[in-house]
């Protein structure tokens, strides 16, 4: 679980680095002021998800695959709703807007199937 944790944290770090050179390059027009809001915030759910899964995992290995299911959905449903709800209140550049949550959006989503199939496979 600690490997996991440090590639989280490895990962979220380099997420974070491509934003961060845009803004300190006078890009900053790509990149929304609400974006380190997305950011925190999935990133945070991530870290949920890969926590609770690593957990649920050691007490209860026959039921990783739909814990990390449910859990992907509940990160995937807040995830939307969070887009629709700043794109419907604010006046933002909307493809901006949808350029920066799908680059963390899926990212994020990327490195959970990353470490889903990790841990899958270490289990045989």
């Amino acid at each position: 679980m600690y490997r996991t944790l440090i590639s989280f944290l490895f990962f979220s770090v380099l997420l974070a680095l491509p934003p961060l050179a845009l803004t300190y390059t006078g890009n900053a027009k790509w990149v929304l002021p609400q974006f380190w809001g997305i950011f925190i915030l999935l990133t945070a759910l991530t870290l949920i998800l890969i926590v609770s899964v690593a957990v649920i995992q050691k007490r209860h290995p026959e039921m990783y695959a739909q814990t990390f299911l449910i859990f992907t959905i509940i990160k995937m449903i807040m995830g939307m709703a969070l887009a629709l709800l700043l794109v419907l209140k604010t006046s933002l550049d909307r493809s901006v807007f949808m350029v920066n949550f799908f680059y963390v959006y899926f990212l994020n989503t990327g490195f959970e199937v990353y470490v889903l199939l990790r841990n899958l496979r270490n289990q045989n």
